[in-house]
């Protein structure tokens, strides 16, 4: 039988991967599981976020064990990752043999500081507005830059040291979605992925999608080109760069 592991972000939670989690659950009989990393929140807009003392080892075993567990009973395995949950999820991939694997703005750049400046001009417009408490990539950077202690960040930066060097090892086909006004990861990051994964890859750069690419306005568009990559024949796959608006 066929499983799904979904693997979030920094400072995030399963939240932030749930559109993709329902849809599967609703049109598939895959037994489909999202983990949620140490320290981080289950709730809505990752309520419950206490980062302070947690390894980035800690973020990697889980996910690990998760897997593991998954594969003593499921053949097929899918890995989706988010963010820093894509950098584990490559490492997985790298390590033990999974039949595909996702990467939504995965971390291997990140802080794009051209887009982050004009995400605060429009956070201001927003302020005016009254609207900003309801603008989600509002609500993401609050939580990164006024609940992540220090210690935590650098936890982050480690994670990103340990799994970049799997990158070169997968062999499992990829498929890597980003989002062009994304102002955490850059959307030339997506470059050096491709550059450094040796197996097929197939980019999809989305323009309208920020960071929390399955939580924006694009989100049911990035759900159906995730699932047409995860169900379309192997034999079918191809290296390919494409832009969706």
């Amino acid at each position: 039988m066929t499983a799904c592991l979904l693997i979030h972000g920094f400072t995030g939670g399963p939240y932030e991967v749930e559109p993709l989690e329902k849809y599967l659950k609703e049109h598939t009989d895959w037994r489909i599981e999202t983990v949620c990393l140490p320290g981080h929140g289950v709730g809505e807009e990752g309520k419950g976020l206490d980062l302070h003392g947690i390894s980035y080892k800690e973020w990697i075993a889980t996910a690990e064990k998760a897997f593991l567990h998954i594969r003593e009973h499921e053949e097929d395995i899918y890995l989706v990752g988010f963010s820093m949950g894509g950098m584990i999820a490559s490492y997985l991939a790298a390590k033990y043999q999974v039949k595909k694997l996702v990467l939504l703005s995965a971390s291997r750049k990140f802080f794009s500081l051209p887009r982050m400046s004009l995400d605060v001009v429009n956070f201001g417009w927003k302020a005016v507005r009254g609207t900003l408490k309801e603008d989600p990539v509002f609500t993401n950077y609050r939580r990164k830059f006024g609940l992540v202690p220090l210690s935590a960040s650098i936890e982050f930066l480690k994670c990103m040291k340990f799994t970049k060097p799997y990158l070169k090892k997968i062999k499992t086909p990829v498929f890597i979605v980003q989002g062009i006004q994304d102002g955490m990861v850059p959307y030339k990051s997506v470059h050096y992925l491709d550059k450094e994964i040796p197996a097929k890859t197939e980019v999809v750069y989305f323009y309208n999608s920020k960071h929390l690419i399955l939580l924006g306005e694009d989100k049911d568009i990035v759900i159906q080109a995730v699932v047409s990559f995860l169900t379309k024949n192997k034999n079918e796959q191809n290296t390919s760069v494409s832009s969706l608006q």
